[in-house]
């Protein structure tokens, strides 16, 4: 766990790294990367604190102003991102993976307007096929 401050807005200050991580890999999951202050430092500061690799994840990602630069110079190893917002290709790290969602959206659409619960793509399994019209 890295425990951050945001002193104000885009702005973050890594305060604590709970557990140890040396010799380790670390992985960072975040809901968002705008401008990738934290994310980056707090990958540089598992690294500092002895990790062997580090890797990050978020479901959004914004990516505004010096994200890519400061994504592309981070010690991240890769960066596993949905595509909930659309990146221009000149946005794309050779670190990224890029997950889409859009078959999860979809199901979730269909299963609303049909009155059915949602809880089937919650599961650990989910299978995009199964909820397609046969």
């Amino acid at each position: 766990i890295v425990d951050k401050r945001r002193p104000k807005a885009n702005v973050s200050e890594v305060m604590n790294i709970i557990g140890d991580v040396k010799g380790k890999r670390a992985i960072l999951i975040d809901d968002m990367i705008d401008t990738a202050g934290t994310i980056t430092l707090a990958a540089q500061a598992l690294k500092d604190a002895g990790a062997t690799e580090v890797y990050a994840c978020a479901t959004h990602a914004v990516l505004s102003g010096p994200a890519v630069d400061r994504l592309n110079n981070s010690v991240i190893k890769s960066l596993v991102l949905t595509d909930s917002i659309q990146q221009p290709a000149e946005k794309n790290l050779d670190k990224m993976i890029l997950v889409s969602v859009g078959p999860l959206m979809g199901d979730a659409i269909k299963l609303i307007m049909e009155h059915k619960p949602m809880s089937p793509l919650f599961d650990t399994r989910y299978d995009a096929n199964k909820y397609k019209d046969k």
